[in-house]
């Protein structure tokens, strides 16, 4: 019932959506202000699409009761770490040691800690750090770390934790009867925070995230790895790690043979006066030509390349046999020119004559050799630049959980979400900290749609296409968000309207696509708060707007991004409130505020009409609303509360 309910409310709420914006686009701009007419039927599009995106995400959504086969195989818990307490690790190591299922913990310790290997060792834990390989290579931050662990263990089964998430005791017996389905790699449980309160400003929680989007996605297979709280089965990370090895070298490969025959056909153009040189050339472009055929044809990188390698060295000799030959006839005929030696310089002289001889003769075709050898180290299939050649968690992302899971997906593995808790951790308590880690996750999300964007990403069904899309279409809200912030304040204050009228027409298309799309949340929930969620939606326009510039000049441009661990524990003192990050937003309230006022001085004095400074100052009073998250969580200090301070004690023991 729940389900056929969602599906008919979701339908009509994406019909009365189009039904708006097509109206919207076709009879209600006003183009006298097109300005911001424009942009706001725009973001009004995009609020439609993305309405468009939760609808198709809840048509699908799977409730799950738990595995209905037996626990089976062997199983490693991995505990990342950095640079966390080594008392807060050794918590959850602890716990992690008392899970029922037979299993072998790993601490994988990615600040290479003295005092964390004694801890360790004391405990009888094992104890990973990064090897001498990674000296001086790309880290790949987390992703790094685990791809280094994955070499030093052995288990069936990997339960990954962050170094503060404790888990209970029978996590795996409730995960890992799913892997008896053989095409099943990952398994992703709820995250759960238990230092926050009641009334979580900081909106940590997430319900609606781990519950609904990701029990619809899961219907589409394309619930995706969170980073914790998980488990993957070892073979499908590894297949992982070969299959994006070899598509890597291939890549790799196939350009460096196009780089090469732009090089030859260079070669050719200047040595067309040099039969030898020229005859030359033509071999090695022609044996190019062929690799690059065998390659199209699926033949293994390893044979063309090696193939490739022998031809261009057999006709490297002999451009070289060519050349000795050649220099042996110029050292004769350096041999047999006429030296005569002056006394004031103390050296041999030649002479005119001799000189013209030089000068016509013809010498051997070194830019030939240059060009073969350029092939030669263009076709190399190792990866001199990385600590190692496999990489199974992918590397592309400051954030490898859903770069990771997508290509796990794309290689045909299925996925599951268990909605139960199994592990309780520990969420940021001051806004400064909250805002770095949600910067990282939007960055990380931006980063694997410009890289590798899933709507042309090779191996995914439709939906996941789309399931995956619409997780990253979310963080390019702030653009949106910035044109609704702006459009009732500059009617307030200007008298500017960015539609024709405020309408019958307007209101009887605008209201039914509010309400449905609201009761579709509702319904979606199913009892779970939402409202905070919808708050930092809008609340974090300058972060997501921020996240989009900055992953795109690291995409395009190579700018780092860096990785910021989010801290595990509360800095000693009050954390300073972070006025630098929001100050768009306390200015957007007060610009607001004051369009307000001045409208209704407007109305008073007859300058403005009375049922748009209604209209718009009703948005405004809803936008103000959203925005106060932002000053209360700047002001919020931890959990007040003895009950919530208890629950985290009692979580962490």
């Amino acid at each position: 019932m729940r389900r056929a309910l969602l599906r008919i409310v979701a339908l009509l709420a994406v019909l009365a959506g189009v039904n708006y914006v097509v109206w919207r686009w076709l009879a209600s701009i006003n183009w006298d202000a097109w300005w911001i007419a424009v942009p706001l039927v725009v973001a009004e599009t995009y609020s439609v699409i993305d309405t468009f995106f939760f609808a198709l995400t809840m048509w699908r959504l799977k409730v799950r009761t738990g595995p209905d086969a037996p626990p089976e195989g062997t199983a490693d818990v991995f505990i990342t770490t950095y640079d966390e307490p080594v008392e807060l690790v050794m918590t959850t190591a602890a716990a992690a040691q008392h899970i029922r299922y037979p299993h072998s913990t790993w601490i994988l310790d990615d600040g290479a800690r003295p005092e964390m290997r004694a801890a360790a060792e004391r405990a009888g834990i094992g104890y990973v750090t990064r090897t001498e390989d990674w000296r001086d290579k790309p880290r790949h931050a987390k992703a790094g770390n685990l791809n280094n662990a994955l070499f030093a263990t052995e288990g069936e089964f990997l339960l990954i934790l962050d170094a503060d998430q404790i888990p209970e005791p029978e996590i795996l017996d409730r995960t890992l009867g799913y892997f008896a389905d053989p095409e099943v790699a990952l398994v992703q449980t709820p995250q759960f925070f238990v230092n926050v309160d009641e009334a979580d400003p900081l909106g940590n929680q997430a319900p609606l995230f781990y519950g609904p989007i990701q029990q619809g996605k899961d219907g589409w297979n394309a619930a995706f790895f969170c980073g914790s709280n998980a488990v993957l089965r070892r073979e499908a990370l590894m297949q992982l790690g070969i299959v994006g090895y070899v598509r890597d070298v291939e890549r790799t490969v196939r350009t460096a043979l196009r780089a090469s025959d732009r090089v030859l056909a260079r070669a050719a153009r200047e040595a067309r006066h040099d039969p030898a040189t020229a005859e030359l050339i033509r071999e090695v472009r022609v044996r190019v030509a062929e690799a690059s055929a065998r390659l199209a044809e699926g033949q293994s990188v390893g044979e063309v390349t090696y193939r490739l390698q022998q031809d261009v060295d057999r006709v490297s000799r002999t451009a070289v046999d060519r050349d000795l030959v050649a220099m042996q006839e110029d050292l004769a005929a350096i041999a047999t020119l006429p030296l005569e030696r002056d006394a004031e310089l103390a050296a041999f002289v030649v002479d005119e004559e001799a000189l013209d001889r030089l000068a016509d003769r013809e010498w051997s075709p070194l830019g030939a050799i240059e060009s073969v050898q350029s092939i030669l180290a263009a076709v190399a299939v190792d990866r001199p630049d990385e600590a190692q050649p496999v990489m199974p968690m992918a590397t592309i992302s400051v954030t490898e959980d859903m770069a990771t899971a997508m290509q796990l997906h794309s290689n045909g593995w299925r996925s599951v979400y268990h909605h139960e808790t199994l592990a309780y951790g520990l969420a940021p308590e001051d806004l400064g900290t909250l805002l770095k880690q949600r910067l990282r996750w939007a960055q990380g999300t931006l980063q694997v749609m410009l890289k590798d964007n899933p709507l042309a990403k090779r191996g995914l069904s439709a939906g996941q296409r789309l399931m995956y899309f619409a997780t990253m279409w979310s963080y390019l809200s702030g653009f949106a968000a910035v044109i609704y912030l702006a459009a009732p304040a500059i009617y307030l204050l200007a008298g500017v309207m960015p539609v024709t009228a405020w309408s019958v027409d307007f209101f009887a298309r605008f209201i039914p696509y509010f309400v449905l799309s609201q009761l579709m949340f509702l319904v979606a929930a199913h009892g779970v708060k939402t409202w905070r969620g919808q708050q930092y939606a809008l609340a974090l326009f300058p972060l997501w707007i921020r996240a989009c510039w900055t992953a795109a000049a690291n995409v395009w441009f190579g700018r780092p991004l860096g990785f910021v661990v989010t801290p595990k524990t509360r800095e000693s003192g009050r954390a300073p409130i972070p006025w630098r990050q929001i100050w768009p937003q306390l200015t957007a309230m007060a610009v607001l505020v004051i369009a307000t006022i001045v409208g209704i001085i407007r109305v008073i004095a007859g300058t403005a009409d009375g049922v748009g400074t209604l209209v718009n100052t009703v948005w405004v009073a809803y936008d103000v609303v959203v925005l106060s998250v932002i000053l209360r969580a700047a002001l919020y200090r931890g959990p007040a509360t003895a009950e919530a301070t208890a629950t985290a004690e009692e979580g962490q023991r």
